[in-house]
């Protein structure tokens, strides 16, 4: 404990002693930037009090006068937030229904072989994460893989790998899949559809061609696993009562909230022209309603699961990140690199994207993946200020904060 303390302390006195020597950034700047690494360190040697120095780091602020309270309000990131309050709402319904258990079972009934179980497992991670979340579909695959390998005498490592991979994958399908995904919306004013129309086939593809990688790459595995599903004599509805023991049934109710909640997510657009809406107003209103009538739906047990089922720890962590976030933007500092990226590469398009994302990827890779698309987002915003055209990077940046969180 007494090490990592000195090592956050000697890292931000590194960071301040060698910013103010350089004279390249003014005084608020330093101290702006300082708050910002110091958090950054404390989320790599501190991770279970992150929300600690994060109220530190905006206390910071505040003291110095770097951040006042309407600021404070406008970074906070208050959509992100509540959108995804509302589907946590709504996933903890689902989950609290048996809803994704069922799926779960229909699945892998119709499982008969190791190729064909491994398709079938990666494409419901990756559908399932797209069309709820990472986290959700995560947690429900890596029960399903365990139980499977469990109930196969088999090591569960490489399936497990497979289906995290492909849930990575699933995640920057659509733009609920992941954060990343609705900052990159709810920042740049991209809707559902866009990402349908951009992501979704590069995220298909992408499976596509990790399923048979992944085979060949652990096919001494996968021929051992056929071995032993013909033994066992798993197969079609066997699977599910001896993985799951047929227990699962069907929620309707659950069913149409999953849908509709999705239906309307999908169609947010069209609909907002209708209404005269402005752009992504139904997108955050989408799990606003699913959310409110699976609070009705819960009855007495409403408030038990907005407590249970939102991880308020995170999302506070979030909101106070991004306020730091926010203050580097307003005092100059993200102009200040994106200044500079400008002045490197100039007009060569294909360098500037290049360079852009692998810094967010290996950043995704080795900090996490929300944080460092939320600071790369406040420098491709005051890089579109000077006239760069910063379209293709949102994908890149969705792409970068997604697939290369893949590498840890």
């Amino acid at each position: 404990m007494k090490g990592k303390i000195f090592t956050l302390v000697a890292g931000v006195a590194v960071v301040v002693g060698a910013l103010s020597l350089s004279g390249v950034l003014a005084p608020n700047q330093v101290i702006s930037l300082t708050v910002f690494v110091g958090i950054i360190l404390s989320i790599l040697l501190f991770w279970r009090l992150r929300v600690a120095f994060a109220l530190f780091g905006v206390f910071v602020l505040l003291a110095s006068g770097l951040l006042d309270i309407p600021h404070f309000i406008e970074f906070a990131g208050l959509d992100i937030i509540a959108f995804l309050i509302g589907m946590m709402i709504v996933i903890g319904f689902l989950e609290e229904r048996h809803f994704f258990e069922y799926l779960l079972e229909k699945i892998v009934g119709t499982s008969s072989s190791s190729i064909r179980l491994l398709f079938i497992l990666m494409s419901a991670a990756a559908f399932s994460a797209a069309l709820v979340d990472e986290v959700t579909s995560i947690l429900f695959m890596t029960a399903l893989v365990l139980r499977i390998a469990g109930a196969l005498g088999a090591s569960f490592i490489p399936l497990l790998i497979l289906v995290i991979f492909a849930t990575n994958i699933g995640s920057s399908a659509t733009v609920v899949g992941n954060p990343v995904g609705v900052m990159i919306a709810l920042r740049a004013g991209l809707g559902f559809s866009d990402f349908l129309r951009w992501a979704t086939p590069i995220s298909l593809l992408t499976l596509l061609m990790t399923v048979p990688i992944g085979y060949f790459y652990f096919r001494g595995y996968f021929q051992e696993l056929d071995r032993k599903l013909k033994e066992a004599k798993m197969v079609q509805a066997n699977v599910a009562e001896r993985i799951n023991n047929g227990q699962a049934k069907l929620d309707r109710v659950a069913l149409l909230l999953f849908l509709g909640t999705i239906g309307l997510l999908v169609a947010h657009t069209p609909l907002e022209v209708a209404l005269g809406l402005e752009k992504n107003t139904l997108l955050l209103g989408a799990p606003m309603l699913g959310a409110g009538v699976a609070l009705i739906l819960e009855g007495q047990r409403a408030r038990e699961l907005v407590e249970r089922r939102v991880d308020w720890w995170t999302l506070l962590f979030f909101l106070l990140f991004f306020s730091t976030v926010g203050t580097l933007k307003y005092v100059g500092v993200t102009g200040t690199i994106a200044r500079t990226i400008y002045d490197f590469v100039g007009d060569n398009q294909i360098l500037f994207l290049t360079m852009t994302g692998y810094i967010a990827g290996f950043l995704s890779a080795f900090m996490d993946n929300i944080l460092a698309i939320a600071t790369v987002i406040a420098v491709a915003q005051d890089l579109q200020a000077l006239g760069v055209n910063v379209a293709p990077l949102w994908w890149i940046l969705l792409f970068a904060g997604t697939l290369m969180g893949n590498m840890t």
